[in-house]
């Protein structure tokens, strides 16, 4: 599974104009399950996103996880993490996980998120997000956890 995670002051996801998931200060975290990813990478992937010290301490070192600050956790889907570039001019987007993989891979991650984090807000899958940010810093983290073949 691939995460995108981007340290926020502030973001939301929007569906036909209405907002559907906010926070204020936390991480957004866009998500992308790829072919033979299971629960066991979803699991590992959360616990990096949930455990990952990317805020600042009192000397102003990035030394605090999420639950530390209180923050909000915003998880976005958005299989086009997975977009094979290496050729030509269009992504090929065949290292995505199936549809139906890949929404049962999110809504599992949300409910695992849910039971371990106080404020967890979601996108919505298969749906035309418009999502807002303000990148704090910016700070940005791309984490892969593959599959074991």
């Amino acid at each position: 599974m691939i995460g995108l995670l981007q340290r926020v002051s502030e973001a939301s996801v929007r569906v036909d104009g209405a907002v559907v998931g906010q926070i204020d200060q936390g991480l957004l975290v866009l998500l992308c399950a790829e072919r033979g990813d299971t629960r066991k990478e979803a699991d590992a992937l959360l616990n990096k996103l949930l455990g990952i010290r990317v805020f600042s301490d009192a000397e102003g070192k990035m030394n605090l996880n999420l639950a530390q600050v209180q923050g909000g956790l915003l998880l976005v889907p958005q299989f086009t993490l997975a977009a094979d570039t290496r050729s030509g001019t269009r992504p090929s987007f065949t290292p995505a996980a199936p549809p139906a993989v890949a929404n049962e891979l999110f809504d599992y991650t949300v409910q695992c998120a849910r039971q371990a984090h106080p404020q967890v807000e979601t996108g919505r899958f298969g749906a035309d997000m418009k999502v807002a940010l303000v990148n704090d810093g910016p700070v940005t983290f791309w984490l892969h956890v593959a599959p074991a073949h």
